[in-house]
């Protein structure tokens, strides 16, 4: 995708104290650590040490960073970024000319949950969507905080996969319900 027609550049113009830019082998440590802070409490009962639960998650977001690059060939895998900081990624998927966005994960740095930073993108993206007649789906696990955001904002259960949820929104509940 060239750059103006990227989600990258539309969500940016719609999220203007926000930056997004690929990902590059630089973050892979940031990356990795960011990864690890979403699967800490899942952890937290585990009785290894930090270092084991630590080396765990990094191998685990290993494979999960193979796995996006493998199955999700021309995604946008990115960083999300303030005035240079980074505070997280967003990692979307649509094949050219399909009519679906697959956000396929987000995801801040801890200090930085529950501000709306996520809210805002993810609201920014519906409106993307909505302009264009899309859909976009996501997988979620049932437990996980962000399902109260995507059912307020109007997805709507798909398939239940087991450990995870598959969501879906097309446009059909209206933006302002938030």
């Amino acid at each position: 995708m060239s750059g103006e027609t990227t989600l990258a550049a539309q969500l940016m113009r719609r999220c203007p104290a926000l930056s997004l830019r690929e990902e590059s082998d630089d973050d892979r440590a940031f990356m990795a650590d960011l990864y690890a802070s979403t699967r800490e409490t899942e952890l937290a009962h585990v009785p290894w040490e930090a270092a084991t639960k630590r080396a765990f998650l990094h191998e685990q977001h290993a494979l999960q960073h193979a796995h996006y690059r493998a199955n999700y060939v021309g995604a946008e895998f990115l960083v999300i970024q303030a005035q240079s900081e980074r505070l997280g990624r967003i990692y979307l998927y649509r094949k050219e000319g399909g009519r679906e966005i697959r956000l396929m994960d987000i995801a801040l740095v801890p200090e930085r949950r529950g501000q709306g930073m996520g809210s805002a993108l993810i609201e920014a993206l519906l409106q993307i969507a909505g302009a264009n007649g899309w859909e976009i789906t996501l997988h979620v696990e049932p437990n996980n905080p962000a399902m109260r955001l995507y059912d307020r904002l109007g997805f709507r259960l798909i398939e239940n996969r087991g450990v995870y949820l598959f969501l879906g929104w097309n446009g059909a509940a209206p933006l302002d319900a938030a």
